[in-house]
This record gives structure tokens, C-alpha cells and sequence, in this order.
């Protein structure tokens, strides 16, 4: 994994640039056919993946109405509150983190429209690691690829995390195909994003994002695929790693 400027200078995770970009599309988060309409799509499958994955580690019964009540979760880089509302409504107790205040802003308010309690905070990855506090789940979806420091993001993640706790991040590939779909097919031919959102340079591996995480103590269980299928409209999880993927990771009982 390379370094960026940021780790060499000692600067932070934030990119600011990736958060002023956000900011100003913010407004249109909760909206289906509005800016952020692949990430509507994508959110059932996503949700999904974290239910059953989560639900089998703490053994929890996924047929009861809260089947997480007990369990704190934190969602890095939650945005305007997709992913922290529904599974707030699971029964997790749940912190949203952004850098961005546009973001919050928008989450804060959907969320007391909702009447759904998410505890939304303005900080850092590595501002909250350093205050101690741990979380039984970390999510970090749709992130990685937009941080400055993605070798010091990761640390932060890892130390978020309970000993015995889980981390599930979702990112995209840095592959040639990745590059055709999520970038020129997905900004420039089929505009579901604006031009500008994702950087190729960014994009990690799933090995680089399986050695960011190992040092720190989490052991990476399973790695899916994401599709998406067109005709249907729909996404999948499928074996195919070349674009989006999916990773689920935890922690040993004994790591701190």
C-alpha cells in the first residue's frame, strides 16, 4: 500500500477536497433519484451483508424485532445517515462519524424526521481512537477510497473495534475494470455520480486492505464481490472482486 503526502507529513486522515466535494451535494442524501441514487441502490444488499454477517458473530437471531439491543456500532464516514439509520432501528446503538458538518447536518435532521436515535458526531477516525473508546462493530463503507491516509485510516479503524468485535468495510478495486465501470461508466457515461467523485490512485486492493487491517488484530474472514446486473437494476454479492467488494474482518478476543 502506498504512502500518501499525508502520512509522510504527519497530517490526518481527512481529505479536504473529498469532504468540500460532498458537502455541496449533501442536501440531496435521502433523495432516491437525487446524486447519491447508487448508493440507494446499492444499501439493501449492503445491509444485508452486515445483518447476517454481524448476527452470526454475536450470535443474534435476525427474526427478532431488535435483534442487536446491546450492541454498539459505529459507522466512519456515515455521510447523511443511509447505512446508521436502519440499523439503528435493528436495535444497535449507533455512532455516525463524518468530517463533514453539510453531512451531519442532513443525517441529524432526517433522523429526528425518522424519530430514530443515532448519536451523530463531527471527528475523525484517528481523533476518536485516540480518546479509548471502542465500539462491537465498525463499519467503514464507501470511505477508504477517500481518505488521505488510507494506511493510518486503518489503524484508527482497527483500534475502534472491542476485542472480540467485528469491522466490515466496503470499497472498490484499483483494477483496469474498476477504472472502466465506476469511473468513466459511472461519472462520465452514466452520470450517477458527479464527474470528480472517485480517484483511481485511491482505489485498494483487497489484499492492501486485508494488510492495513492485520497488524492491527483484525483477521480478515470473507471478502464478497458486488455486481451489478443492469437489466434487473439491482445489485448482488457474487465472487467477482474487480469493482466493488465487501470485506468482514474481526477482532480476537485478547486484541486491544
Amino acid at each position: 500500500m502506498g504512502k500518501s503526502a499525508a502520512e509522510h507529513t504527519g497530517a490526518g486522515t481527512v481529505d479536504r477536497a473529498e469532504v468540500e466535494h460532498f458537502a455541496r451535494i449533501a442536501k440531496t442524501w435521502w433523495e432516491p433519484e437525487g446524486e447519491f441514487r447508487p448508493l440507494h441502490k446499492l444499501n439493501p444488499v449492503r445491509l444485508g451483508f452486515i445483518r447476517d454477517r454481524l448476527a452470526a458473530r454475536f450470535g443474534r437471531d435476525i427474526r427478532q424485532p431488535r435483534p442487536f439491543t446491546g450492541l454498539r456500532l459505529l459507522d466512519i464516514g456515515c455521510g447523511g445517515g443511509l447505512v446508521s439509520e436502519p440499523l439503528a432501528r435493528l436495535g444497535f446503538a449507533v455512532t455516525g462519524i463524518d468530517a463533514g458538518e453539510a453531512m451531519l447536518e442532513v443525517a441529524r435532521g432526517h433522523a429526528a424526521e425518522s424519530g430514530v436515535a443515532v448519536d451523530y458526531r463531527r471527528a475523525s477516525a484517528e481523533d476518536l481512537a485516540a480518546t479509548g473508546e471502542q465500539w462491537d462493530a465498525v463499519l467503514a463503507l464507501e470511505v477508504v477510497e477517500h481518505v488521505a491516509a488510507p494506511e493510518l485510516f486503518l489503524a484508527a479503524a482497527a483500534r475502534l473495534v472491542k476485542p472480540g468485535g467485528a469491522l466490515i468495510a466496503a470499497t472498490i478495486n484499483r483494477t483496469p475494470k474498476a477504472f472502466l465501470f465506476a469511473i468513466i461508466g459511472a461519472e462520465y457515461v452514466l452520470r450517477w455520480l458527479p464527474r470528480g467523485t472517485h480517484h483511481w490512485d485511491k482505489f485498494l486492493r483487497p489484499s492492501e486492505l486485508a494488510q492495513g487491517l492485520r497488524p492491527h488484530g483484525l483477521a480478515v474472514q470473507e471478502v464478497s464481490g458486488l455486481t451489478y446486473n443492469p437489466i434487473g437494476d439491482r445489485w448482488s454479492l457474487s465472487r467477482d472482486l474487480d469493482v466493488n467488494y465487501l470485506l468482514f474482518a474481526v477482532k480476537g478476543p485478547e486484541t486491544v
